[in-house]
């Protein structure tokens, strides 16, 4: 596949030489080369590549002995696509003037545009390591990142991709193919998993997260049961059922028994290890919509002892403890659930009843016009949301709630 004409329009840089050293003939020879060259460069300079095309073509027929023509003819037949003749024009380049810059470097690339990869590689990975300008050595490296990809060098070619990352985070075009050559990666390193161990409990785990990230969820259960059938205490692999079915019930209408069903899965998942906060805070939270606020307190203070920093726990432990009347213990909790996340609303909303309770009206409109805030700035921005499942089941304001004044 070829690389989008963005990756190769860059490689202007690599000519500002060449078609320097080609406009000299305009100035030096009165005769039709130097109407050419002036035409060539002239055309060159205004990205009208047909036209210096033939203006270079029939430059290289009365001068085929000027390395700097079949340069800049290369370089011009590279523009187009055309890299079979822009080969044959760089090589003719260099094999009369070697030194000529980054030459070298666009025979790589239009090497590794034609899918030949093993000889384009030595001079792309030059250009990246060692070239200074930095367009160049960006277009070198997302060129070296395909190469290795189509050499089946997957190791190699991410480690370029996490280069060009550090080097060029903020660039659009690099992190695209980096999430794409990642993606890559990522497939074929299960492809072997899935040849080395076809029946194993990895291949099993594998595939339940990659088909639970899709919203697959009953293929999803029926590899994660796969799992169980192999290692029952498997770590996570109870906790990860529960999520499943919960999932499924909040997609699927007439769904019956599934958060019970889920709940099982996680106390299971506690029973194997008594240290899996998101599993109690999963049991928690259940109770608590369930109405049961004493078991919900609990389990949401279980979680917190082995995550102290759980912020959703820390929300939903603060809500219950308000629901039970109990205020003043529950604003510590949604205070800090506040410093770990700024921008979290129900944090804000169930501070605000707190204070309320507690009759401290001053503090309960602050809260309530941070609250009020964030809700209307949520409401023009999507900058805050995500294609990826949370982990856990994130808090979330009652529907009647979210409608009613708190003041």
């Amino acid at each position: 596949m070829r690389l989008p004409l963005q990756h190769r329009v860059v490689c202007g840089l690599l000519v500002v030489v060449l078609s320097g050293s080609v406009r000299i003939l305009a100035g030096q020879t009165p005769d039709a080369r130097g109407r050419l060259s002036a035409e060539g460069a002239r055309a060159l300079a205004e990205h009208r590549y047909a036209d210096a095309e033939r203006a270079y073509e029939a430059l290289r027929d009365l001068s085929p002995g000027v390395a700097e023509v079949h340069a800049s003819l290369g370089f011009v037949y590279f523009q187009q696509g055309k890299f079979t003749l822009a080969v044959a024009s760089l090589r003719q380049a260099i094999a009369l003037k070697p030194s000529l810059p980054n030459v070298s470097v666009l025979l790589a690339m239009s090497l590794s545009e034609l899918g030949q990869f093993e000889e384009a590689v030595p001079g792309l990975e030059q250009a990246f390591r060692q070239s200074s300008d930095q367009a160049l050595r960006r277009a070198a490296g997302l060129q070296l990142q395909r190469a290795y990809t189509g050499l089946e060098r997957h190791a190699d070619a991410v480690g370029v991709s996490l280069q060009l990352i550090a080097l060029y985070r903020d660039d659009p075009e690099v992190l695209y193919h980096a999430s794409r050559l990642h993606a890559n990666f990522a497939f074929v390193t299960l492809r072997s998993l899935a040849q080395v161990a076809p029946d194993s409990l990895w291949v099993h785990l594998a595939a339940g997260e990659a088909n639970e990230s899709l919203g697959m969820d009953d293929a999803a259960l029926k590899e994660y049961r796969a799992v169980v059938a192999l290692d029952s205490k498997r770590p996570g692999i109870h906790f990860r059922l529960g999520r499943v079915l919960l999932a499924r019930a909040g997609r699927v209408a007439g769904t019956t028994g599934a958060e019970s069903e889920a709940m099982k899965e996680f106390a299971q998942e506690l029973e194997n290890d008594p240290t899996n906060a998101n599993s109690a805070y999963e049991i928690a939270e259940i109770h608590r919509k369930a109405g049961d606020l004493r078991e919900a307190r609990t389990f949401f203070e279980t979680a917190l002892v082995h995550y102290p920093d759980f912020e959703d726990a820390l929300v939903g432990l603060g809500r219950t403890l308000v629901a039970l009347e109990q205020p003043k213990l529950a604003i510590p909790h949604l205070n800090r659930a506040i410093q770990l996340n700024a921008k979290s609303e129900v944090a804000y909303y169930h501070l605000a009843q707190a204070h309320r309770a507690l009759g401290d009206t001053a503090a309960q409109e602050k809260a309530l016009a941070t609250f009020e805030q964030l809700r209307n700035a949520a409401e023009h921005t999507s900058a805050t949301k995500t294609f990826a499942r949370p982990e856990v089941t994130k808090q979330k304001l009652d529907s009647a709630a979210a409608g009613k004044s708190i003041r």
